[in-house]
């Protein structure tokens, strides 16, 4: 392989994991392929625009190359080729393996020996040799750890994050050999400066990824429970939490709120769930968070219902403004976001809802917060963006607003219940 070649690589999948990493890429002194098959994606970068809300991204795209196409020729001018495409799952939640794939099958005809191939994807335990793999080798009559190589290196990504980035977060990669590790680590020591764990095999490194965020959903399951028996007990369930985490070690500070979003934690638990019942086990903790955490949108609808049926207003008829559709503050990312279910939730009550995102304007039913505060009796903080937490009691009231039921605990609580404005929060 030449000297060229030995310094492209190709990244496919052009999203919130794709283009940071393809970006760091380029930065590093990589020249990057990026391929894409969504043909509008691929002419905006090519644009040098982000197709998502970034300044960082944005701000990388003037300065560091990146080759955008929707064909996946490109492929055989890389030493390295990485899948960074999603991995949802069904209405069922089952794992959708289908973009993955998709991704596989486009590349193996333009593989080439002695490429690296790496999935950054999510994936339950076992699909990199189970699916990625026989795809590849199938359709390039290559074969792996002989001709070419496959390493997993779970994306971690945390849009919106200031600290944490592409960049400095630590890594784990597991590989089918130990010549595509090498590979592997030092490509990844070549871009990042986090620390790299090397796993002992494919599907060490495929559990990291849905253990970090089952662990996270497991706890966030167990603090929404307090918040929903709080409720009823009269406990600031906030300032419980925060009083424990004061205590400095074994314990680990995790707020509850009307629903859990985004890519990875409402969905990679299903992965596990899925795999293991496949291999007959049964993770029945792990099913328990996920129905708990499901119920919050439902939960947070019946916080509505509550706070108007103490002001004497039907819910039926009544317009309720939920404010926020990403899934969290400060982004445009609507992936899994709770907000929808909580808005379909107070539409079967018979509310007139209206939705008001200044990040996802093309998805709000109001272009401007006034437009969205205008006539409603109560008011749903979804999301806690920086201009809805600065909301404040005088706000309400200008628009008479008599219940606020604060999704994400964001609100100055005392000021709200001393205005005489009815205040819901989540645990509060």
């Amino acid at each position: 392989m030449d000297q060229e070649h030995k310094k492209t690589i190709a990244v496919v999948g052009l999203g919130y994991v794709g283009l940071p990493l393809a970006l760091l890429a380029s930065k590093k002194g990589y020249r990057v392929i990026g391929i894409d098959t969504n043909q509008q994606k691929v002419d905006l970068i090519n644009k040098k625009q982000s197709p998502f809300l970034d300044e960082k991204i944005q701000q990388d795209m003037l300065q560091y190359p990146i080759a955008a196409t929707a064909d996946f020729s490109g492929v055989k001018d890389a030493s390295i080729v990485i899948i960074c495409v999603p991995t949802p799952v069904y209405e069922n939640h089952m794992p959708n393996l289908e973009p993955v794939e998709g991704a596989s099958k486009g590349i193996a005809p333009f593989l080439q020996k002695g490429q690296l191939v790496v999935l950054e994807s999510t994936v339950n335990p076992g699909v990199s040799e189970s699916v990625v793999m026989p795809i590849l080798e199938k359709e390039s009559g290559l074969t792996c750890g002989t001709d070419f190589y496959l390493a997993h290196c779970p994306e971690r990504i945390n849009p919106g994050d200031k600290n944490w980035n592409v960049e400095n977060i630590p890594r784990v990669i597991g590989s089918y050999g130990s010549a595509g590790l090498a590979m592997a680590v030092d490509f990844y020591s070549s871009i990042i400066t986090g620390s790299i764990k090397q796993m002992n095999s494919l599907k060490e490194a495929e559990a990291v990824k849905v253990v970090e965020n089952s662990f996270r959903d497991v706890n966030i399951a167990f603090v929404n429970e307090l918040a929903m028996s709080f409720s009823h007990l009269g406990i600031d369930v906030v300032n419980v939490i925060e009083g424990a985490a004061t205590k400095p070690f074994s314990f680990m500070a995790h707020f509850p709120g009307c629903g859990v979003g985004g890519h990875c934690i409402p969905v990679d638990p299903y992965y596990l769930i899925e795999y293991a019942k496949e291999h007959g086990f049964s993770h029945d903790f792990l099913t328990l968070a996920r129905r708990i955490n499901r119920t919050m949108p439902t939960y947070t609808v019946n916080r509505v219902t509550e706070g108007l049926n103490e002001k004497k207003i039907a819910m039926n008829g009544a317009k309720v403004a939920v404010l926020g559709l990403a899934y969290k503050p400060e982004i445009d990312d609507c992936r899994e976001s709770p907000s929808f279910d909580i808005i379909e939730g107070l539409k079967k009550q018979g509310a007139q809802v209206v939705t008001y995102d200044p990040f996802v304007l093309n998805q709000s039913s109001a272009k401007t917060l006034q437009e969205a505060l205008t006539g409603a009796r109560a008011v749903v903080i979804a999301t806690g963006h920086k201009v809805f937490a600065a909301l404040t009691p005088e706000d309400m009231d200008q628009y008479g607003i008599s219940v606020v039921v604060d999704g994400r605990n964001c609100l100055d609580k005392k000021a709200f219940l001393q205005q005489g404005i009815t205040y819901k929060g989540i645990g509060r």
